[in-house]
């Protein structure tokens, strides 16, 4: 029984903290007052420095007195007196590294850690690891050129020098522009460039990788790539697929497709560490044709879609703020039409420490208890080790007022002169945390922190706080007087703060008067002393009314006012919500001078405190004037609308209906335990009657400055008990509403505070299931705060297995979820959930049945049997048991893919189908539909649970009979003369079986009649068709089917429409408007010009030149001419073979003959010459025709002076220019 009572006083005594003295920011104070050390500034842990700039190691402190500083380095002491490189900046321990005398940074790294010390203890830094940036070059290398084939996957490789901090990577192009990323090429996240398959336009030389490094702001350049790109020769004009997307462009090309295969990271599995808080990057990189695209799933859960984000055209993952429900199994899924691979990565989730109670500073007065707690959490389980002024608290002198206990220093009976700086150091493999704390021994007595006196005036029934801030050591009591007397104030409309304040919750007239607060330690006591002054509220007592007004006559508008004389009262009136001076000065400035002077002297708006008048109205003074009345403490307004008419005869004041006005004087009587009595006075109803009044409240504790309606009252109302929940601090406003609309709201009346009580709701939603196989997580709603009805909220959960005898087990938690491990998988369990709070337990929840976590099936279905037809087959199969299921039986789900057909030949899509069956039945069974006849197939079975997929069962074969073939593939209607009609077709896509013919059905139609239906039929061999046609002008339409043994199959119907005189076919394309048939006519086209011009320059120069018989005869002086003056070339004689012999050229050929005659086309004629005409013709050497004519076109040399003479008149003649290209 003693031992058992020492434990739960050890246990009290570790729970309890002392209220710890808090030392105010007064500087007169904060002077008098010894502190030890605390550290106001540092560098971080881990400190990267630019190498340009000097080094600035950061470390203050405060403390009186002054600290000191020192440093040490690689836990060694360093002497910054040492080291003229080294300064240490002036009342702080910053250091300050330059490099000016020389020096490199890069020696000065290391783990620096400082102290800070004064006559109370020792402050300590963190350890700041300094390390100086580098940006290293990438090393020169000769790269290979990367050849691949097209189709193929590549991988550029980065491989960045490793920088400090790691350098950002992207990729660029001897242009300087971004490498173009996509579902197909992208950048991993170690930098390296991947092509899921590689394309002819991917053949570059400039593929280079570049690092940014941070500080240095430099920008380093790996040699570029160049990768070549291996194509056939079939494939190298590609003008053809510019409109086809990527799988149209890949088999346009040839190019094989591939199932999906992992570039990064590679294999089946893999498994990454992520610390809490960090960023998770899963990454899946796949290759294939097409390009696979990439699914991410998470095993037994959902992706957290608040924190998830796919990045990299869904190939990384991303999850920020890492906690350790972000572990488990991750699956990337990439897949094409080809099929489908899956790599799992595990999640292993770790934490460096983090804070779950921080040590606090604490001051303690002598003779007082005290407790210093260190409680931190991390993966694995921080170690807590205590310093004291920064040595191990195992080698400190023993202090018999101190006493350690694993997470916590517990202080008893203090003394002057045991004030220290404790450290406390929790750490793991992954991190450490290091967290000062002073214990400061203080005995000072009592001192007011505001003037001795103070005087304060409120508004009678508002709230009022009167402050009294003080300090002293031990802590003092305080306690209010009134008048002297000797009653402590609190209680009743009286509450007394822990910081001093006194808080009167309504001040009244009774309430006025001197009030006094003492403030006593064991050292002394201090008083002040605060006057209340409770004034009359400033009321509009009669506001003032809408008026029309006739123009020229006065107009006045009462403003009567109610208010504490004491105080000084400032009556201001606006127009439009606007000062009236300055209307009245706008007034003047656009009204004739004539007026001006008027206004001057005869005043037309005369004000006192209480009205307004305006004398000899007109247009202008027409608005909306309001009246508003203030002093130091409130104010209050009304408004009124001035309405100016022109008819002299009009005497008829019309009332303008407005929005009421709000509710005064909100006033709280007869309180009980849930409701109160709420009265108000009603504001102007604007005439227009107040239909209804809603009554609005806000509370203080769950959603402070929130209004909401609470309920609302028929319009005759203005007195009513408002029905009220437990533990709320209540403050009731009134909005009055009428046709026109709802006032603003009221002032808020006074708080009232309802007493607790138990909650008298359960928690909604309550729900038990598993995250992993051994686990159950019981999760609800928790009780809204309003719901509460008292402090400190807590659960009572309570389970048990269902269908077992084993009692009710119970935990009380403040959370909403409570997780049960080492649960067997897939068990029931009875759950209910209770609210308590400190007034006592609220009503228990209705049982509802959870299950602990599900693993996968351990199972396959067995005994699997088929009955196929030609377009579905029956399967059934044996059940598996419950027990092999570990959780929650989904589906039976059978996989099923098309091996083959049976014809020889075909080629079949393999693509894998699933379809999902859910039964309970002892003989299950289910139907595959929509099988294609004639047909292998493959299929297997697996279960289906919450967690996923079993195992699969055996490979079946499932082979389909004979069915209906398809339509067949084309059906091509041509007329080849005004009598027939041409018909061929190809056979089915899907024959569905062995062909035994086709069946052609055909009718006449014209308009609404119909003919008789014919029919032929043919041979499976036979693929076309001539109709004679009955009459020319008929129309038809087609069916044509294909026969397999079972019967006809879909019909291909082409419906004729036009006369058949046109040619007509349902997939024949006009051939006018086909790309060769255009091309061929105008090459066609083009030849035929070329021709004509050719026989043009041949007609103009003039074909066969003029030769007599014999070559010594001169030329006649004359040729003879047509009539028309034109040369008949027919009529030239054949040259004598054997003058046609080649002869060497003389100079003198170039040269002008005298008596020589120039011809039409500007050659020169000779009479008499013993040249031979080869010199004449275009080539070097001439060649003749048997019968002695030149082979080619004939013409003359002209030397160079005749060539440059003739410029103008041949060579700028298109013919010429065009005969010189021939």
């Amino acid at each position: 029984m003693m031992s058992q009572t020492c434990r739960v006083a050890i246990f009290l005594l570790l729970c309890w903290e002392a209220v710890s003295i808090e030392v105010p920011l007064d500087p007169k104070i904060q002077q008098e007052l010894k502190q030890p050390p605390t550290i106001t500034k540092q560098s971080p842990k881990d400190y990267i420095v630019d190498p340009r700039d000097n080094i600035i190691i950061e470390c203050e402190a405060k403390g009186n007195p002054l600290p000191s500083y020192t440093w040490t380095r690689n836990r060694k002491f360093f002497n910054v007196a040492k080291d003229p490189r080294v300064t240490m900046r002036r009342n702080s321990g910053t250091l300050e590294i330059g490099f000016r005398s020389g020096g490199r940074p890069d020696e000065y790294e290391g783990e620096y850690q400082c102290f800070a010390k004064n006559e109370f203890g020792t402050a300590l830094s963190n350890k700041i690891l300094l390390r100086v940036s580098k940006s290293p070059l990438w090393p020169k290398e000769y790269l290979e050129p990367v050849v691949v084939n097209e189709g193929s996957h590549a991988i550029l490789p980065c491989n960045p020098p490793p920088g400090l901090p790691p350098p950002h990577i992207f990729w660029m192009n001897s242009a300087m522009l971004p490498i173009t990323q996509d579902r197909r090429v992208s950048m991993g996240l170690n930098g390296d460039l991947y092509f899921s398959n590689v394309l002819a336009k991917d053949a570059e030389t400039d593929y280079s990788c570049n690092a940014r490094f941070h500080f240095t702001h430099t920008i380093q350049q790996k040699n570029p790539f160049t990768l070549k790109v291996l194509t056939k020769e079939s494939r190298n004009d590609t003008s053809v697929h510019f409109s086809l997307n990527l799988t149209e462009l890949h088999s346009a090309r040839g190019i094989t497709e591939t199932t999906p295969t992992f570039l990064s990271p590679t294999g089946t599995s893999s498994s990454k560490t992520v610390l809490r808080g960090d960023e998770l990057l899963l990454e899946c990189i796949a290759a294939g044709v097409p390009t696979p695209s990439i699914t991410w799933y998470k095993k037994g859960g959902d992706l957290p879609s608040k924190k998830v984000k796919f990045e990299n055209f869904n190939k990384t993952l991303r999850i920020v703020g890492v906690s350790e429900a972000d572990a488990g199994d991750y699956s990337c899924l990439a897949s094409n039409k080809m099929g489908s691979i899956r790599h799992t990565i595990s999640v292993r989730y770790k934490a460096s420490p983090y804070w779950l109670s921080e040590p606090k500073n604490l001051i303690l007065a002598p003779e007082e208890d005290g407790n210093l707690i260190c409680r931190a959490n991390g993966l694995p389980k921080p170690e807590i080790t205590w310093l004291i002024n920064g040595d191990p608290i195992e080698s400190a002198p023993p202090n018999p007022s101190r006493r350690v206990a694993g997470d916590t220093i517990i202080f008893r009976s203090v003394q002057i002169g045991s004030s220290a700086v404790y450290q406390c150091n929790a750490s793991n493999e992954h991190g450490y945390l290091l967290a000062n704390a002073f214990v400061n021994i203080l005995d000072v007595q009592p001192r007011m922190l505001a003037p001795q006196s103070e005087v304060i005036r409120v508004i009678e029934n508002n709230r009022t706080h009167l402050d009294c801030p003080f300090f002293g050591s031990p802590l003092p009591m305080l306690r209010w007087f009134k008048n002297g007397q000797g009653s402590n104030l609190d209680g009743g409309q009286y509450r007394t703060y822990d910081n001093g304040t006194l808080e009167i919750k309504r001040a009244r007239k009774e309430d006025q008067g001197t009030y006094t607060c003492v403030a006593t330690n064991i050292l002394g006591k201090a008083e002040k002393q605060v006057r209340l002054e409770v004034k009359d509220p400033t009321r509009i007592v009669r506001a003032p009314e809408n008026l029309v007004i006739k123009r020229g006559e006065n107009a006045r508008f009462d403003c009567r006012i109610s208010y504490d004389p004491s105080l000084r009262l400032i009556v201001t009136w606006l127009k439009d919500d606007n000062p009236l001076s300055g209307w009245r000065t706008l007034v003047q400035t656009i009204s004739n001078w004539f007026k001006e002077v008027e206004s001057m002297f005869y005043p037309r708006m005369k004000k006192d405190e209480e009205s307004l008048t305006v004398t000899n109205v007109n247009e202008q003074d027409e608005g909306v004037y309001t009246c508003i009345v203030s002093t130091e403490l409130d104010s209050d307004s009304a408004k009124a609308r001035l309405t100016v008419q022109d008819d002299p005869t009009s005497r008829i004041v019309p009332e303008i209906k407005d929005r009421p006005e709000p509710p005064t004087d909100l006033e709280l009587t007869d309180p009980s335990e849930r409701s109160v009595r709420l009265t108000w006075v009603p504001g102007d109803d604007n005439h227009s009657p107040i239909k209804e009044f809603l009554v609005q409240y806000e509370e203080d504790l769950w959603e402070r400055g929130k209004w909401k309606n609470l309920t609302s009252y028929p319009g005759n109302l203005n007195s009513v008990i408002l029905p009220l929940s437990p533990y709320v601090n209540y403050q009731f406003r009134v909005i009055a509403i009428n046709e026109i609309g709802a006032s603003r709201p009221s002032r808020p009346s006074e708080r009232y505070r309802t007493s607790g009580a138990p909650p008298e709701v359960y928690p909604q939603k309550i729900r038990g299931a598993g995250s992993r196989k051994n686990n159950m997580e019981i999760t609800w709603e928790p009780v809204v705060g309003t719901d509460q009805n008292g402090p400190n909220l807590r659960y009572m959960v309570w389970w048990r297995r269902r269908d077992s005898r084993e009692q009710w087990k119970n935990l009380t938690t403040r959370y909403e979820k409570h997780v049960i491990w080492d649960t067997d998988t897939y068990v029931a369990y009875e759950i209910k959930v209770q609210a308590i709070n400190d007034f006592g337990p609220g009503p228990e929840s209705p049982i509802i049945i959870g299950h602990s976590g599900e693993d996968y099936p351990r199972s396959a279905p067995t005994n699997i049997r088929i009955r196929p037809d030609s377009t579905r087959a029956i399967i059934m199969w044996s059940p598996v048991s419950y027990e092999s299921v570990q959780g929650e039986l989904k589906e039976y789900r059978v996989y099923y893919w098309r091996e083959s057909s049976k014809l020889k030949g075909l080629s079949v899509s393999r693509e894998k189908k699933y379809q999902s069956f859910s039964t309970t039945s002892s003989k299950p069974q289910g139907t595959l539909k929509d099988l294609i006849p004639y047909s292998n197939y493959k299929l297997y079975m697996v279960v289906v649970n919450g967690k996923g997929e079993g195992p699969s069962s055996t490979t079946h074969d499932l082979q389909t009979s004979e069915g209906v073939p398809g339509p067949p593939r084309y059906l091509r209607v041509q007329e080849r003369n005004m009598d027939t009609i041409y018909l061929d077709w190809d056979q089915p896509l899907e024959p569905n079986g062995i062909l035994t013919g086709y069946t052609l059905k055909y009718r006449t139609v014209n308009g609404t009649k119909v003919g008789r239906m014919q029919t032929e039929n043919f041979q499976s061999n036979i693929t076309s068709y001539t109709l004679r046609k009955a009459d020319r002008n008929a129309r038809y339409k087609f069916d044509l089917s294909a026969r397999t043994q079972i019967g006809l199959g879909e019909a291909y119907i082409v419906d004729v429409t036009q006369s058949t005189n046109e040619a007509y076919t349902k997939d024949q394309v006009d051939i006018a408007t086909q790309g060769w048939f255009i091309g061929l006519m105008c090459a066609i086209a083009l030849l035929v010009l070329i021709l004509l011009i050719v026989c043009f320059i041949k007609r103009s120069r003039g074909g066969k030149y003029p030769v007599r018989e014999k070559k010594d005869l001169p030329l006649d002086a004359v040729d003879q001419k047509d009539q028309d003056g034109s040369f008949d070339y027919r009529s030239l004689e054949r040259l004598d073979r054997a003058t046609t012999l080649p002869y060497r050229k003389r100079d003198e050929d170039n040269k002008p003959l005298q008596g020589s005659q120039t011809s039409l086309d500007g050659t020169i004629k000779q009479p008499d010459s013993e040249d031979s005409l080869v010199d004449y013709g275009e080539g070097g050497d001439g060649q003749f025709n048997e019968d002695g004519s030149f082979i080619g076109q004939y013409t003359v040399k002209k030397d160079k002076e005749e060539t440059e003479g003739n410029e103008s008149s041949e060579a700028t003649s298109p013919v010429n220019a065009i005969y010189s290209l021939a």
